[in-house]
């Protein structure tokens, strides 16, 4: 009993340090398996939220590549043929033809005045229709992928805001198809009530370029190219800046509303349905972009492309018909009114929207667009 409490006297400061390190290596063991246990946990919570994060950008990424597939694949080419359709009603030049036709069939059909006044107005209306497909062609192409762009970013912010909630994006009632649907369908807009305004501008803005040029006169590529772009240039700045948006998108969307609701036979039918609060959104974020600088920068870009390709086209429909000072004026009337024949092609095949969709500067401008959308959201 001596020896033991002598041993315990001997060594008990060495054993309460041994118990100390003990306990203290046990307490940090415990700390380091709960701090364990909770990075493990938040592991798991954050590979749960990658995996919701994946699911949702998929989900998101499918539903936006729908968008662009039924804009490229029913919305443009349902209003380039719609489009198609309205011009050469609009802008039907075969009366004049026949008329100036019989006059050289018999003489005396028709006086000298009469028929200098039928090709005077064919000058004009040619031109006037060549410049109208040209301008329509090259605005729809453009409208339509800034259409997309906008419902990619509703889709983005919807997607942000059910992030927390396991509704699939298709289900959600605040960014309903119907909205979708009704802001596509615009897209008809221009064919089905702005092309009237459009056509009488157009007009206007080709009489006056056109009316010091003279039937008789040689006319070469570069009097070509400059007429063209004198016409547009002109017509985009009647009505004041920006005016021409009023061909594109309708300026109250209520209006809108009931000429999308009226029936052919004038009665309102209340049966189709459409979100006008979404569309009002839509279409005011539309114009915004419509009518900013570096969107008014890519229309220019765009038609002075499609302009020189026309002109490189009857460029070589001439060559070796055409001396270098130019045709006469009235023989190039037949081929600047065959123009809109290819501009108003399907756009599958159409060499004109597929140039424009190349542009680095137009898919710089929608890149940028659906970025910088995205980060003011």
């Amino acid at each position: 009993m001596l020896s033991l409490r002598g041993f315990w006297n001997r060594h008990k400061r060495k054993v309460f340090v041994a118990l100390g390190v003990f306990g203290s290596g046990y307490v940090i063991y415990k700390l380091y398996d709960a701090h364990r246990r909770r990075i493990s946990d938040l592991e798991k919570q954050m590979e749960g939220e990658r995996q919701v994060n994946e699911f949702i950008r998929a989900q998101l990424q499918t539903h936006f590549e729908n968008i662009q597939r039924i804009s490229d694949t029913t919305t443009l080419p349902y209003a380039m043929h719609y489009l198609r359709s309205r011009i050469a009603e609009e802008l039907d030049l075969s009366h004049l033809t026949e008329k100036l036709m019989q006059g050289k069939g018999q003489s005396n059909a028709i006086t000298s005045k009469e028929k200098l006044e039928l090709w005077e107005t064919l000058k004009v209306l040619s031109f006037t229709r060549t410049a109208s497909s040209l301008w329509s062609m090259t605005m729809l192409c453009l409208y339509v992928r800034v259409q997309v762009n906008i419902l990619g970013r509703h889709l983005y912010l919807e997607a942000a805001r059910g992030s927390e909630s396991s509704q699939p994006l298709d289900e959600s009632d605040s960014f309903s198809r119907h909205g979708q649907q009704d802001f596509l369908a615009t897209a008809d807009y221009l064919s089905a009530h702005g092309i009237n305004m459009l056509i009488v501008n157009m007009q206007k803005a080709a009489t006056e370029v056109l009316k010091e040029k003279q039937l008789r006169d040689p006319f070469s590529m570069v009097q070509l190219h400059e007429t063209i772009m004198q016409i547009l240039e002109l017509f985009m700045n009647i009505g004041g800046q920006n005016y021409w948006i009023n061909y594109l998108i309708p300026e109250n969307e209520i209006a809108y509303r009931q000429l999308m609701v009226t029936s052919t036979n004038g009665f309102v039918d209340s049966s189709i349905p459409m979100d006008v609060g979404k569309l009002e959104q839509l279409m005011s974020e539309a114009r915004m972009v419509l009518s900013s600088p570096d969107f008014g920068n890519i229309v220019e870009i765009s038609l002075k492309k499609v302009v020189d390709m026309l002109v490189d086209d009857i460029s070589m429909q001439l060559v070796g018909m055409s001396p270098p000072s130019g045709v006469p004026l009235a023989k190039l009337l037949p081929r600047v009114t065959q123009l809109c024949h290819p501009l108003l092609e399907e756009p599958s095949s159409n060499k004109f929207v597929q140039t424009i969709r190349g542009l680095p500067d137009v898919e710089l401008f929608y890149t940028l667009l659906y970025a910088n959308l995205h980060i003011e959201s």
